[in-house]
């Protein structure tokens, strides 16, 4: 298993307010980096931060023209610039400097945001659904395993791409609500069939030649099972998504920790 890195130097409180940014805006990326060694979660809880930074913007900024400034933002924060003070880009630079992040994945996921921007149907086809997911939740695996120590490749895009469907169909009742057209198809088949996809990329994700770093992977503790819940019951995502207790959603965390991911 590859050994986990960290930006050891990081400030801890800068470290906190990341954690409590997650804790708030992704529990299951907050239990998943509490599950993971002490000295990981310094990059963990960083870089699930920026990923809420980022899928924040098309919601509190409905017009186009301010979210791409947003955007900009946090593309020089990526390329070494010096933007005004921020709680995540501070912690974000010293992961960059301090662990063998690229900044390649970084931008594909600020990049990745634009389809959403200004739209309430943003994905016409499961490509464009698929080339999002994998530019968001596969982008933010690829860098979550480098600064962890591992190599990014075809494994790490797969499992988080998977994750990202999961993630995207649990949600899909609340973009419903908030007036957006989430899916390409809102059929049982189309919905079934993508969650097909999600659960091949996880098999594919087995035979990658990379090993990934454990600490990486326990954020996707959830994939699988939500998957095959979608391929299950396609017909309930659109009205409640993918509703599991909370002793199922605990309790596969720990069965992970043990057992591993």
């Amino acid at each position: 298993m590859v050994a986990p890195r960290y930006a050891a130097g990081m400030d801890l409180a800068a470290i906190n307010t990341c954690a409590a940014l997650v804790e708030r805006g992704d529990p299951d990326r907050f239990l998943a980096a509490m599950a993971a060694p002490v000295r990981a979660r310094g990059a963990l809880f960083t870089l699930a931060a920026f990923n809420l930074e980022l899928a924040r913007i098309p919601w509190v900024t409905r017009e186009p023209m301010l979210a791409q400034m947003r955007l900009q933002f946090w593309r020089d924060v990526v390329a070494g610039e010096d933007p005004a003070p921020h709680a995540v880009a501070g912690p974000l630079r010293q992961v960059i400097a301090e662990t063998p992040l690229t900044t390649a994945p970084l931008a594909r996921m600020i990049d990745a945001r634009e389809a959403e921007l200004g739209t309430r149907r943003p994905f016409g086809d499961p490509a464009a659904l698929w080339a999002y997911l994998d530019g968001t939740g596969g982008a933010l695996m690829e860098a979550t395993v480098q600064a962890l120590g591992g190599v990014a490749g075809s494994g790490a895009r797969a499992v988080g791409s998977a994750q990202a469907l999961a993630n995207y169909l649990a949600a899909v009742p609340a973009l419903v609500a908030a007036g957006r057209q989430p899916l390409p198809d809102p059929a049982p088949t189309a919905i079934a069939a993508l969650a097909v996809e999600g659960l091949q990329r996880l098999s594919q994700a087995r035979q990658a030649p990379q090993r990934l770093p454990r600490a990486a992977l326990l954020g996707a503790w959830r994939t699988r099972s939500l998957l095959a819940q979608a391929r299950a019951n396609p017909g309930a995502v659109p009205e409640v998504g993918l509703p599991q207790s909370e002793f199922r959603r605990r309790g596969s965390l720990l069965w992970c920790v043990v057992t591993g991911p």
